[in-house]
């Protein structure tokens, strides 16, 4: 009998491993799996901007990114007494414009260093809706909650995506041609476009990345999250209290799915090792100054050191450090 669609297992799929560096830029969606590969160790830089939900706004982020942009007052605007930039999420903004430069120009130094070294892009979109300053006639990554009366809102059409996409592709691929692209759509539904608008609006990202994966066969990968809650998990109970985003138990079911469809299965050895060393240090002992418990911190940092000989570029600076701090208390 049986009790659900399975979403079929994609015939062209990514082979992503712990010597690869990866960046993800996007939805929550991007947000979720990256945290979950930077608790698996894996070396990736996660939403220099925020959450970004539209396929314009994350390719003009990476683009700034490659090109070095140092952010400037002029690029900031003050409403309801913070200071915002148009590309951020409202995680940058602040109540000075010092302080949003601060937060802004540190992490794009850090995402550019990182960019011409990535092997692995994972890109998640949210919406084809977009909301453009009527001032500037730029699509806003965040609206900072400004009066609908500010922006011209349109639906970005599939050639539109498609054809930015080329272009940013192959402005990347010039500087590093080993990059790897993954694309995923949200399965988060933006029930404020209504639900109609939506369907639109994700139909319209699907045939986008479809045609990318056709052109660039082998480089552009896309992987099913849209579909795997829709059809795998069709059902209200996989959904969070607000009926729109996953619940915990879907988040970690995409994730094993994504686990299994783009990542090296020898990583899944490794995974369960930075599991167990994870577990074992948010451990809270009954008593801390005890020889056993020292023992114990002793054996996590035989497994640190075990691992790290076996795979040297994985980063337990952290852990070690906690673990010394802990032995001399």
């Amino acid at each position: 009998m049986k009790l659900y669609t399975p979403v079929e297992r994609p015939a062209v799929r990514p082979c992503i491993g712990y010597a690869h560096r990866l960046m993800l830029l996007g939805s929550c969606f991007a947000t979720n799996i990256g945290t979950r590969l930077a608790d698996a160790k894996f070396r990736c830089d996660v939403n220099p901007y925020g959450v970004l939900y539209n396929p314009l706004s994350i390719s003009a982020a990476l683009r700034e990114v490659g090109e070095g942009k140092v952010y400037a007052p002029g690029d900031l605007y003050e409403y309801q007494g913070l200071w915002h930039s148009a590309m951020h999420h409202g995680d940058f903004s602040a109540a000075t414009p010092e302080e949003v430069l601060s937060r802004i120009n540190g992490r794009l130094r850090k995402a550019a260093e990182e960019l011409d070294k990535v092997d692995f892009l994972l890109l998640t979109w949210g919406t084809a809706w977009v909301y453009e300053d009527r001032g500037t006639g730029r699509v806003a990554g965040n609206c900072h909650k400004l009066p609908e009366r500010c922006f011209r809102r349109r639906r970005l059409s599939v050639d539109e995506i498609a054809e930015d996409m080329e272009a940013l592709l192959a402005a990347l691929w010039a500087k590093n041609e080993r990059l790897q692209v993954v694309l995923t759509v949200s399965p988060i539904r933006h029930v404020r476009d209504g639900l109609h608008d939506n369907q639109l609006s994700k139909s319209t990202l699907l045939l986008a990345a479809e045609r990318l994966t056709q052109v660039f066969r082998g480089r552009v990968f896309y992987f099913p999250a849209y579909e795997l809650l829709m059809d795998e998990l069709r059902d209200y109970r996989f959904y969070a209290d607000d009926l729109v985003h996953p619940s915990p138990v879907a988040v970690e079911y995409v994730w094993e799915r994504f686990k299994e469809w783009c990542l090296e299965p020898e990583a899944d050895a490794a995974m369960r090792a930075c599991e167990e060393i994870r577990k074992a240090l948010a451990h809270k002992p009954l008593h801390p100054d005890s020889e056993e418990y020292k023992r114990f911190l002793g054996q996590i940092v035989l497994k640190i050191e075990r691992l790290n000989g076996k795979y040297p570029y994985l980063d337990f600076s952290n852990e070690k450090e906690l673990c010394r701090t802990r032995l001399k208390k």
